[in-house]
Formats: structure tokens, C-alpha cells, sequence
């Protein structure tokens, strides 16, 4: 698709959210303080931004714009963005954007690449079902997203304690403890939407052979994920995992998600 109004509006929120990274470094140089509304004013404006680009986009084609890699990274982005401004609400958890704004500013620059967003396709996704289907799995990916920041977060305080350095007490971030809770309460959240999007599979065969759909690459991928966060869950519930690991673990399986993804839709027959 050729470069429009919607895509004016996307650009402009990447930008917002590279000014918001860049912001970050002086944080990172001067230490977090309790109240910082900047990163978050920024973000929050981007998000506007991002929105209205969305808006756009799906009143334009009359869909849920999700249909191509350029919306589905799109809708990732604004998935996570929306989990993150809830999240930070509560000041002892805003700092969270300081580590957000840097993803969101990369996937962005990747989401624009003009071979993401091809022209003159037609939509896949026609019906409520299936635009339903996938936005639950994106906003379920919009959660891991946030967790896995938590995880980074918890990681770096970690270390700043062991090591006893004095950026652990001035950069005032969230206690391990909080981390840790707003890591199991996001993976738990993100793990049910995925849930319930690949529940809605069956009622998606239409004239396709559930062989088609359950051999497709995106789908045996989305349930690996499914399987491997559903047992840092589990193993977390039982006490089998610690802070620490569960932090590592949510790290770790959305990097892999990230660098999975894109490359699975192009395996992908359905979602190609």
C-alpha cells in the first residue's frame, strides 16, 4: 500500500517514541526518579498518534487492520503500548517506559520497511470471527511484551542489590517483590487472550481441512508459544520457578517471539 494518511500518523508516533527513548539515556545517566511524566507524556502522545493510524487504517478498508505484517506489528506495537500506560498509572511502575520506549521505537523503524505493508492485496480477514481470533493472540503478544520488560526491569534491580551499587537506591525502581507480581499477573493475562484466540481456531476451518489449518507454520508456532509460557505459569504457580527465573524465562521466550514471527508468517500458508 502506497504511503498515506494512516502511515503519516504511525511515522509520527515511532518519532514520539524514539524522543521518548532518547530520554531515556538521560535517566539512565542522572538515575529514575519516583514521578517521571515525560517518558510517559511522550508515549502517551504517541500512542494518540498510533491510534488514530489505526483508526484510519480500518475505517479505510472497512476491516480490523491486522492483515499484513505492517498491521499486525502495528497492532503488536499499540497492544503492548496499551498494557504499558494502564500499568503505569501507578507511579512505583512508570518507569517501565524507560525500558518500553526503546522496543517500541525499533519494532516501529521495522514496522515501516514498504515491504511489510504490500499493495494492492485484498483482506484475508473479512469476518468478525477471524479479525477476533487474531486480535485477541496480537494483544495477548501485547502482554507478554510489557512482562517481559518487567522481567528485564527485575533482572537490572537484581543486579544492582547483589552488587550493593547506589544506582539500585537512586534510580527508585519498583521493588523485586512488585516485579515480580506485575510479571506473573501480565504472563497470566497474556497466556489467557492467547488462549482464548487459539480456542476460536476450530470455528475458523470454514471450507478448509482441519489438516490445513493445524499443519499451517503460524499455528503450530502459536502453540509452541502457548506451551512454553503456559509452563512458566505453571511452574511459577508451583513454586518451581523463582523471581529470578521466571524474569529470565519471560525475557527470553518474547525475544524469541520477536525474532519468530515475522519469519513464521512468511512459512505460513494462511498467513502469508
Amino acid at each position: 500500500m502506497a504511503w498515506s494518511s494512516d502511515k503519516t500518523w504511525f511515522a509520527v508516533a515511532v518519532l514520539l517514541y524514539g524522543v521518548s527513548a532518547l530520554h531515556t539515556v538521560f535517566l539512565w545517566r542522572k538515575g529514575f526518579r519516583k514521578d517521571d511524566w515525560i517518558s510517559y507524556g511522550l508515549l502517551a502522545a504517541g500512542y494518540v498518534c498510533h491510534f488514530t493510524a489505526m483508526i484510519q487504517r480500518g475505517l479505510s478498508l472497512n476491516r480490523c487492520p491486522i492483515d499484513n505484517l505492517y498491521e499486525a506489528t502495528a497492532f503488536l506495537m499499540w497492544a503492548a503500548l496499551t498494557t504499558y500506560l494502564v500499568v503505569g498509572l501507578w507511579s512505583r511502575l512508570r518507569f517501565i517506559g524507560a525500558f518500553a520506549s526503546p522496543m517500541l521505537f525499533a519494532v516501529g523503524v521495522f514496522a515501516l520497511f514498504p515491504k511489510l505493508d504490500p499493495a494492492g492485496e485484498g483482506p484475508r480477514y473479512e469476518n468478525g470471527p477471524v479479525s477476533l481470533h487474531a486480535a485477541l493472540i496480537l494483544l495477548g503478544y501485547g502482554a507478554f511484551g510489557v512482562a517481559s520488560i518487567a522481567g528485564v526491569m527485575y533482572l537490572t534491580q537484581e543486579h544492582n542489590l547483589k552488587f550493593r551499587k547506589t544506582l539500585a537506591i537512586q534510580s527508585l525502581l519498583p521493588s523485586i517483590q512488585r516485579l515480580e507480581r506485575v510479571n506473573t499477573r501480565l504472563l497470566l493475562i497474556g497466556w489467557a487472550l492467547l488462549t482464548g484466540g487459539l480456542a476460536m481456531a476450530p470455528l475458523l476451518l470454514g471450507e478448509r481441512s482441519p489438516r490445513e489449518v493445524y499443519a499451517d507454520a503460524k499455528f503450530l508456532w502459536s502453540v509452541l508459544v502457548w506451551l512454553l509460557y503456559g509452563g512458566l505459569v505453571a511452574l511459577h504457580w508451583r513454586h518451581r520457578l523463582n523471581g529470578h527465573r521466571l524474569a529470565l524465562g519471560s525475557a527470553t521466550v518474547f525475544a524469541f517471539v520477536l525474532l519468530t514471527f515475522w519469519g513464521t508468517n512468511l512459512l505460513s500458508g494462511l498467513h502469508q
